[in-house]
């Protein structure tokens, strides 16, 4: 097994950021400074900080319905945090992605690297669909310069798929994307005079938060 899968599968992180790992010398293999084309045998000994790390086979991965109000992280520095939702045995799992805290929806958080690693690299482009409210009708033009051409942010271009989420109302909107970029959503609208009133995640790669209370969670296996 090569040295990054093994340290994900090990530690939760992301396959990339134990790429980062091991390059800064972190990690050692029976003693020596652990090399990216390192591979790892059962009878290996690994260490990440000085510390043993053993690839864990049986991994973890919940699917969180997030509440408004929630923030994506363990120090809410005054606010309510997603491992509040979650019996302490699963406050180890690590959330891939983010949603902020006026946002909801579908939130997955899990111990298996690999998993986080395919749902997050660009290479994999895992559809990500959201409902979204906005404070005026969004006008035919707009919706044009969005889902056709895309609009031009700070960090890149925005495209995005637009369907009505009902006939007639044209202040609420299914978005389908297939990138992750901070408040990617927001922005896109807020470059034309929109406000966000609403955005809520219902689907993730090949998960779906279907009929899941807000504020409940459910153990995913196997992973898919």
């Amino acid at each position: 097994m090569r040295i990054n899968k093994f340290v994900a599968g090990a530690t939760g992180m992301s396959r990339r950021a134990a790429d980062t790992t091991v390059q800064e010398g972190r990690v050692t293999l029976n003693g020596t400074r652990a090399q990216p084309s390192d591979t790892v045998q059962p009878e290996d000994i690994v260490t990440l900080d000085n510390k043993t790390i053993t690839y864990v086979q049986d991994h973890q991965t919940v699917l969180l319905n997030k509440p408004v109000g929630y923030v994506v992280s363990r120090d809410g520095q005054g606010s309510k945090t997603v491992y509040e939702l979650l019996p302490a045995e699963l406050h180890r799992l690590k959330p891939i992605g983010r949603l902020d805290k006026d946002s909801s929806g579908l939130l997955l958080l899990t111990d298996d690297g690999e998993l986080a690693h395919e749902l997050t690299h660009p290479s994999f482009q895992k559809v990500k669909i959201y409902e979204v409210a906005l404070d005026q009708p969004l006008q035919p033009l707009h919706r044009q310069m969005i889902s056709e051409h895309g609009l031009r942010l700070d960090d890149g271009p925005s495209r995005l798929q637009l369907d009505r989420l009902h006939d007639g109302d044209d202040t609420q909107w299914i978005v389908t994307m297939h990138e992750g970029r901070n408040r990617q959503i927001r922005r896109t609208f807020s470059a034309l005079g929109y406000s966000v009133t609403g955005l809520h995640r219902i689907s993730f790669g090949n998960y779906h938060l279907n009929d899941l209370a807000a504020g409940a969670w459910h153990m995913i296996t196997p992973r898919s």
